[in-house]
C-alpha cells in the first residue's frame, strides 16, 4: 500500500456487495491505496435489482465529509451515488471548503439493472453543482443520451456525445462504451481534444458494479499523481482482468474480481 495516498468514496451502499461503496472500497484495497467512505444511501439490492432506497440525512453526510476531511490527508475523490438534491448540496459545501483535489464524478442515474438511483429533483443539482467541481464526469451511454438529449447506440454517436458533453460542461468526459456490442470502446474528451481507450468486450459475466469500479480506479491513479490518460488506462486495463477473471459466484452467474490478481 502507498504510505499517505487515501482516497474518498462518497455513494450508496450495496447490499450485494458488488457495486457502490463495497465495490469502490475493494478496488481502493486492490490498487493499493487507503480507501474511506462517506455513505449517501443504503440501498436494498441483489444482482436482479434494487427493492429499496433510504437516503441519509444530508447532515448525516456533511458531519461524514467533514469528520473524514479533517483527519485523512485525501488525494483524491469520486462520487456515485448521490440520490438528492439536498445531499449533492451538502458534499459540494464540504468539498468547497476542503479545496480542490481530483474528483472523479460518476453520474449515477440508474443501476445497470435500470434501477432509478437519484431523484428527479437531483439531477439539475448534480449538473449545476457538482459537475464544475470535476476533474472528470463518468456518463455511461444511457446517461449520455440523458445528458446530451441525443441517441447514443453506436460508436461514432458515442464520440459526437462525448465532444457534446465537454462543450456544455467544460470539464473532461469519459463517455463509456460499455453499452457497445464490439468493443468496449472509452472516449475521454477534454482540451486536448480527443482520446479512445478500447478493450474486448468480457461476455458471460454479471457486470454489476462496473461502473463503480471503473470511476473508484480512475480515482485511485490519480491519487498516486498519474495523469489523466494513463490513470484511465491503468483503471480501464484493472477493469478489464477483474472481468476476465471473474469469480463464480453462483452456477452460472460470474461477477467482477476486484482481487483478480492476489489469488
Amino acid at each position: 500500500m502507498q504510505p499517505n495516498t487515501v482516497v474518498l468514496t462518497i455513494a450508496g451502499s450495496d447490499s450485494g456487495g458488488g457495486a457502490g461503496i463495497q465495490a469502490d472500497l475493494k478496488t481502493f484495497s486492490a490498487l493499493g491505496v487507503f480507501g474511506a467512505s462517506v455513505i449517501t444511501a443504503i440501498t436494498a439490492q441483489n444482482l436482479s435489482g434494487v427493492t429499496g432506497i433510504q437516503g441519509i440525512d444530508p447532515d448525516i453526510v456533511k458531519k461524514q465529509l467533514i469528520a473524514v476531511m479533517s483527519e485523512f490527508p485525501i488525494k483524491a475523490a469520486k462520487t456515485g451515488m448521490l440520490y438528492s438534491q439536498e445531499i449533492i448540496e451538502a458534499v459540494a459545501d464540504v468539498l468547497k471548503q476542503f479545496g480542490s483535489i481530483p474528483l472523479v464524478v460518476d453520474p449515477v442515474f440508474a443501476a445497470t439493472s435500470g434501477s432509478k438511483l437519484i431523484q428527479d429533483s437531483a439531477i439539475d443539482a448534480l449538473i449545476q453543482i457538482l459537475f464544475p467541481l470535476a476533474t472528470l464526469i463518468t456518463p455511461n451511454m444511457p446517461e449520455a443520451e440523458f445528458l446530451t438529449g441525443d441517441k447514443v447506440g453506436s460508436f461514432q454517436e458515442l464520440k459526437n456525445a462525448a465532444e457534446i458533453m465537454y462543450g456544455k460542461f467544460h470539464v473532461p468526459i469519459l463517455a463509456k462504451g460499455g453499452h457497445l456490442n464490439d468493443m468496449a470502446h472509452d472516449i475521454l474528451f477534454d482540451e486536448k481534444g480527443m482520446t479512445i481507450f478500447s478493450r474486448e468486450i468480457i461476455k458471460g459475466v454479471n457486470n454489476h458494479g462496473s461502473g463503480c469500479t471503473f470511476a473508484a480506479a480512475i480515482a485511485a491513479e490519480l491519487a498516486k499523481g498519474m495523469g489523466l490518460r494513463m490513470a484511465i488506462k491503468n483503471a480501464k486495463d484493472y477493469l478489464y482482468n477483474a472481468l476476465k477473471h471473474s469469480h463464480p459466484l453462483m452456477e452460472n452467474i460470474s461477477v467482477i474480481n476486484h482481487f483478480w490478481n492476489w489469488t
